[in-house]
């Protein structure tokens, strides 16, 4: 479905009179129709305004009504500034004789729900909304029926002939066919006969953006001459009205009279401030207004300012207020800081440099600001292409400051042609090309520039930039290239003297690694040799074959097949035995010696034993194993 016809039906079924609002509604549901109304009324069967006959009658329209919807719909009404106003729920048909209806009450920012039996009075509406906004029921009225005012006695029920043409005024509203000529777009709207002719061009500034002030309409009544009445007073055509619109020509800003300004209704404050802008250049001659009239309270620029920022800040700020909020961005700093902006990033980064230099002496300074300056063009062109740095030369201190530095950065010869300038000559715009060691002027525009003269000279100084934007990138990028390939080098010939520093160094650990082994495996052996010799010396003399005493023979083999034989005496203990083959090369710690038969494990006996208690008498073969 087409979403015109969508938000059509959105606010037929809703009430919901702003475009904007409703717009918004059906974005957050993603334009599914039934999903919005239900978020805003919840309900089980509605009837959409596409569905409709063209042109229905008012009893045709009350029985649809009443026949296709099984909960209440939501009807627009019109609104007051200084009084409630009120907006009705048309109850569904039901069997029950007494219905409730449901009314909504909107006072300045606040929203009241009020629900009665269709027998109730309009008195009592009164007394819950004097209740609820604390307004005297003496000094409220409530707005929203076409029958005009409604007495407190007068009844809610809907079969009386007054209040049938009440629920007929609040049924009423308009469809409105409006068609955008430069989009080639037609959008149908509904709204309630109570609003406004400015409050539908404000709609339709939401839908088309074109400012109402710059609306150009085809299709109002010649009767509509005031945009402040209502739809039903303007004399269009009722149910269905067609219109068009498109954004009224730029020249004929200027060429507005202050009658065609006097019918802008102004609503809101950016409306007014819109209105302003429009009328303060009415008359022709009124551009050119005196530089010393009372209009100007205080200077563009403090008078020998130290401070650039805060002087560039004040001047930003005053130019605002006196030619609006549409200018170029001016930069806040020093000169020098601009051309650093401008000039001393990425080739393809800068910029061009715009120096306005403001004179309020001058006659056209007015014209050149609003409208030369404040031309959507030349803003939109300042913003995307130049660094736009200001300065007021009003007195004779800022004037010499600027020589001061145009002489510094542009050189003496650009200095003296600005002093050399007539205070009419002014505003000037210096466009200012260059790189980080130069910069040239290649343009002095003065105040009597056209927006189409102006917009001229900024495009062929932005087409030579760009040619030398070119050459200058392709340049910078030759030299990064050359650079990068020269720090690839390095970086191959860094990582490579770190891969022969990290083998030299892992050859060096490698050798303090063995050579510390090798002296801790010195230093073992010897250990090992000094405890050799210590137990060789402790042991006793070998006894003698012809020994009186009991001799024990053993014969040990060791497991690489020798055997080694001494003589011990019976008495001596086997601690004398483990000693033997601890010198032999054999510790304990590390050998266990057995019998064959039985087997047994010597080593684990009591070291104080004696041979003869160990069994190990006269003789006896072991052997030896590593321990596990």
């Amino acid at each position: 479905m087409d979403r015109e016809i969508i938000l059509a039906d959105f606010q037929a079924c809703t009430g919901i009179d702003n475009i904007a609002e409703a717009i918004a509604l059906l974005e957050l549901n993603n334009w599914d129709l039934v999903a919005a109304i239900n978020g805003v009324i919840p309900q089980e069967n509605g009837v959409l305004q596409s569905e409709l006959p063209s042109a229905p009658s008012g009893t045709d329209r009350q029985q649809s009504a009443a026949s296709s919807s099984s909960s209440p719909l939501l009807l627009p009404s019109s609104s007051s500034s200084s009084s409630p106003s009120s907006s009705a729920l048309c109850p569904a048909s039901s069997p029950r004789q007494l219905r409730m209806l449901s009314f909504r009450v909107e006072h300045r920012q606040r929203s009241v729900e009020v629900v009665l039996e269709e027998s109730g009075t309009v008195g009592e509406i009164k007394q819950i909304l004097q209740t609820e906004l604390q307004v005297p029921v003496s000094k409220m009225q409530l707005k929203g029926w076409k029958t005009g005012d409604v007495s407190d006695t007068t009844v809610l029920r809907t079969s009386g002939s007054q209040n049938s043409g009440l629920q007929e005024a609040l049924h009423r509203s308009f469809l409105l066919v409006i068609s955008h000529r430069e989009a080639q777009r037609d959008y149908s709207l509904n709204f309630p006969e109570g609003r406004t002719i400015q409050e539908v061009k404000r709609n339709v500034s939401d839908l088309t953006n074109i400012p109402v002030r710059h609306q150009q309409w085809d299709g109002w009544p010649a009767s509509a001459t005031d945009d402040s009445v209502t739809l039903a007073a303007s004399g269009i055509s009722y149910p269905c009205h067609h219109l068009s619109v498109c954004c009224r020509p730029t020249s004929a800003d200027s060429q507005e009279t202050p009658e065609e300004c006097a019918d802008v209704h102004m609503l809101t404050d950016s409306e007014a401030e819109d209105f302003e802008d429009v009328c303060e250049f009415g008359d022709e001659a009124d551009m050119f207004v005196s530089p010393t009239s009372g209009s100007r309270r205080c200077p563009m620029m403090p008078d020998n300012a130290k401070n650039k920022g805060d002087s560039l800040l004040h001047f930003t700020a005053e130019f605002s207020s006196r030619y609006g909020e549409v200018h170029p961005l001016f930069f806040i700093g020093s000169l020098e800081e601009a051309f650093q902006e401008a000039f001393y990033g990425r080739a393809r980064e800068r910029k061009l440099l715009s120096v306005y230099l403001h004179h309020d002496n001058s006659v056209l300074a007015n014209v050149f600001c609003s409208q030369v300056m404040s031309a959507e063009s030349v803003v939109s062109c300042l913003c995307h292409n130049f660094i736009t740095w200001a300065w007021d030369v009003s007195t004779e201190a800022n004037k010499s400051s600027l020589l001061t530095m145009c002489s510094r950065h542009f050189g003496s010869t650009v200095a003296q042609r600005v002093r050399s300038f007539e205070t009419d000559r002014f505003p000037l715009l210096l466009i200012v090309m260059g790189k980080r060691t130069s910069c040239e002027v290649s343009h002095i525009i003065q105040g009597n520039t056209t927006v189409d003269e102006l917009m001229m000279k900024l495009m062929s100084a932005m087409d030579t930039f760009k040619t030398q934007q070119q050459d200058h990138a392709r340049e910078e990028d030759e030299r990064e290239a050359r650079e990068q390939v020269k720090r690839e080098q390095d970086e191959a010939y860094r990582l490579s003297l770190e891969a022969d520093r990290k083998k030299r160094e892992a050859q060096r650990k490698e050798e303090a690694c063995r050579s510390l082994q090798e002296q801790m495996r010195k230093e073992e052996e010897q250990e090992r040799e000094a405890v050799r010799l210590s137990l060789e010396q402790t042991l006793p003399a070998e006894p003698k074959e012809d020994s009186k005493e009991p001799i024990s023979r053993l014969r040990v083999r060791t497991p690489s097949g020798d055997f080694l034989e001494r003589r011990f005496l019976g008495s001596c203990r086997l601690q004398m035995l483990f000693h033997y083959m601890a010198s032999k090369g054999f510790p304990l710690e590390q050998y266990k010696l057995l019998t064959t038969f039985p087997r047994r494990n010597i080593t684990q006996l009591d070291p104080l034993c004696t041979f003869l208690e160990a069994k190990l008498f006269p003789q006896e073969t072991l052997f030896l194993e590593p321990k596990d």
